[in-house]
C-alpha cells in the first residue's frame, strides 16, 4: 500500500482503534492480504481478521486485531473501490468511538444479512 508509512505511524499512537479510510483497485481478498502486511511489517502480531464487503456498492470493511510488546491494536480499514491506492483519511479512536464506528460499518454493509446466525453471533461479541 502506498501510504504504508502513515498507517505504521498511527499504529504507534495511543488509542485501541486506528481506522484508515482509502480508495483500492483491488477486491475484497486481497486488500485485507496486503493491510495485514502492512500490520506485519510494523511488527504487530495479527490475532484476528475478518472482512465484510458489498457487491452492489463497491466498499467494504476489514477488520484486523493485533498486539505488539503488550499493546493491543484494532484495526478497521474502510475501503472503496477506485483506480488507485489512496488515503483518505486515517484516525485513532478510543474504545467506544471505534466500537461504534465498527458496528455502524458492518451495519451498513450487512444490512440484508441481519438474519445470518454467523453475523449475529459476531455482532454479539463486539
Amino acid at each position: 500500500m502506498e501510504f504504508k508509512d502513515e498507517i505504521i505511524r498511527k499504529l504507534d499512537e495511543d488509542g485501541l482503534w486506528t481506522v484508515v479510510t482509502f480508495k483500492t483497485p483491488y477486491g475484497p481478498g486481497e486488500t485485507m492480504k496486503k493491510l495485514a502486511e502492512v500490520i506485519r511489517s510494523a511488527g504487530w502480531k495479527i490475532t484476528f481478521k475478518a472482512n465484510w464487503w458489498t457487491a452492489d456498492i463497491p466498499y467494504g470493511l476489514v477488520r484486523i486485531d493485533a498486539v505488539k510488546e503488550g499493546r493491543e491494536k484494532i484495526i478497521l480499514g474502510k475501503w472503496v473501490l477506485g483506480k488507485e491506492c489512496k488515503l483518505i483519511k486515517i484516525e485513532n479512536m478510543g474504545l467506544e468511538k471505534g466500537r461504534d464506528e465498527f458496528f455502524r460499518m458492518v451495519n451498513s454493509i450487512t444490512s440484508t444479512l441481519i438474519h445470518d446466525p454467523v453475523i449475529r453471533t459476531m455482532r454479539e461479541q463486539y
